[in-house]
């Protein structure tokens, strides 16, 4: 979808972008290979041409920041396909104030938690390594957090939170209960824990209970795999509704 997008180009909206895909430019390589051929009034014409020149570069380049500055946030899912193999899938779980306690980050294929006390001042060395960030409430939650907490560190990151996401799909809630409208499974052993028990969870584990923090950590790790099918869903969903749309008049 990314190499469909124009809306990122300044100047180029929404109603542009949409005329150009109804007259055949359908992505930034076929507008280019016949420049003369757009009926589109100057100077935005120029200016869609050398932005999809310079998209095409950027894309080649894995500039990832190059698109995540440009696109309009609530936009940034257009880009998970083309930057999904350097997609982290983030979760914190916190003290109930303040403190990281947790970070996972799933690959795709790997999970990889971060816990205080122990390897937590590894994280942001970690996540600079990824192109695009896929939380759920991430943007107002999970980022500012770890802000607080890293504040030399910089999340420049394309950004897909799955919150406001899903909900322009009409599935809202909290992502359990997104989970089970879906019909994703979790582990039934923790069937019924939240962030609450999560808090707990690390009070019982800093009292010198050792079985309270591999529970949070498969709590966590539950959170964290979930999001990439859910993700997915919302990126194909996402994706038809667009290109479904009729222009603007």
């Amino acid at each position: 979808m990314l190499t469909r997008t124009y809306i990122h180009i300044a100047g180029i909206t929404e109603p542009i972008e949409r005329e150009l895909w109804l007259q055949g430019a359908t992505d930034w390589y076929t507008l280019l290979e016949t420049p003369n051929r757009w009926r589109v009034s100057e100077p935005y014409l120029s200016t869609v041409l050398q932005g999809a020149a310079t998209s095409i570069e950027a894309l080649e380049d894995g500039d990832y920041a190059y698109f995540a500055g440009r696109l309009p946030l609530r936009e940034h899912w257009r880009a998970y396909e083309e930057f999904r193999q350097e997609t982290a899938y983030l979760d914190i779980e916190t003290d109930g104030d303040t403190l990281i306690t947790v970070i996972g980050v799933y690959d795709g294929e790997e999970v990889y938690q971060f816990v205080r006390g122990d390897n937590l001042d590894e994280f942001p060395d970690f996540i600079r390594e990824f192109s695009m960030l896929v939380t759920f409430n991430g943007l107002s939650f999970d980022v500012p957090m770890i802000q607080r907490n890293f504040p030399e560190l910089v999340l420049d990151q394309l950004h897909l939170d799955l919150c406001p996401t899903l909900r322009r799909l009409g599935l809202r809630g909290g992502l359990k209960r997104i989970e089970q409208q879906l019909g994703l499974i979790r582990d039934p052993d923790l069937e019924g824990l939240s962030g609450r028990e999560a808090v707990q969870l690390w009070q019982a584990y800093r009292l010198g209970h050792d079985s309270a923090l591999e529970t949070l950590l498969r709590y966590n790790r539950e959170d964290i795999v979930n999001l990439k099918p859910l993700a997915g869903l919302a990126y194909k969903r996402l994706r038809e509704r667009t290109l479904a749309l009729r222009p603007l008049r």
